[in-house]
């Protein structure tokens, strides 16, 4: 039995459009989730300035690559872990800083 998983990739996208500047900004970077249905209707999910994921067309986005380094900062500044890393406990007066706003 093989229990090596692939660590999900982590990718990131560029918004240059938007029809709702509360849920998307232009020129602002958003997480993209893996949506392989939603890919194939040409849209993409993100988590948006909500911090919630949703779709929104493909269209808006223009997916960008960064070094392992920027991709890890951007993660922290989001409050949230790289897909496969150990997760790290906070404490609960600290869990409101670490929010998407």
């Amino acid at each position: 039995m093989n229990t090596n998983r692939r660590r999900p990739v982590l990718r990131f996208a560029l918004c240059v459009e938007s029809d709702d500047p509360d849920l998307l900004t232009p020129r602002m970077v958003y997480q993209v989730l893996p949506d392989e249905s939603a890919a194939k209707s040409d849209y993409i999910r993100v988590i948006d300035n909500e911090g919630e994921d949703y779709l929104y067309p493909a269209s808006y986005f223009i997916l960008v690559d960064f070094p392992p380094a920027v991709r890890r900062a951007l993660l922290r500044s989001a409050g949230t872990a790289e897909p496969g890393a150990p997760r790290k406990r906070v404490a609960p007066s600290r869990a409101r800083s670490l929010q998407l706003t």
